[in-house]
């Protein structure tokens, strides 16, 4: 796993940490396809306003959205919201397994792409929905 210092950064680079990470999302975008490209997970950094609930459910949704797989917690209170967000809703989970049981039928077997609720989804799709399902705790088989 790949753990994100972004205390660390802002204190080598010198660039300030301020709400909404404008400065650092290059930065965290490098780092996640870095990660991704060596198999690895990757947390997200830490929110050291303990007291600022919403900028922290807030900074922990932004991290979901760019692909982070958790958040790195220094207070016992950022555990319950954490994992609100970091956790497949269950819309994500629904249509994570229209996708695999879409592609799962013998008749999608050499299907590259194909029709689902009005929308094209691809098997990529279908890998992306394996990873919702196994972050949600459910067993699919690839």
């Amino acid at each position: 796993v790949f753990v994100m210092g972004t205390n660390d950064l802002a204190k080598d680079t010198g660039t300030r940490l301020q709400a909404g990470r404008v400065l650092f999302l290059p930065w965290l975008a490098q780092c996640l396809a870095a990660a991704r490209g060596q198999g690895l997970q990757i947390i997200d950094g830490v929110w050291n306003a303990l007291d600022d609930m919403a900028g922290f459910a807030d900074e922990c949704a932004q991290g979901h959205d760019l692909g982070m797989d958790g958040k790195t917690l220094i207070h016992p209170a950022q555990i319950d919201p954490c994992n609100q967000i970091f956790t497949p809703s269950p819309a994500e989970i629904d249509w994570a397994q229209k996708v695999v049981a879409a592609f799962d039928l013998p008749q999608n077997a050499s299907v590259g792409a194909l029709r689902l609720d009005g929308g094209m989804v691809e098997r990529l799709h279908a890998d992306m929905a394996r990873m919702v399902l196994a972050r949600a705790g459910l067993d699919v088989a690839p």
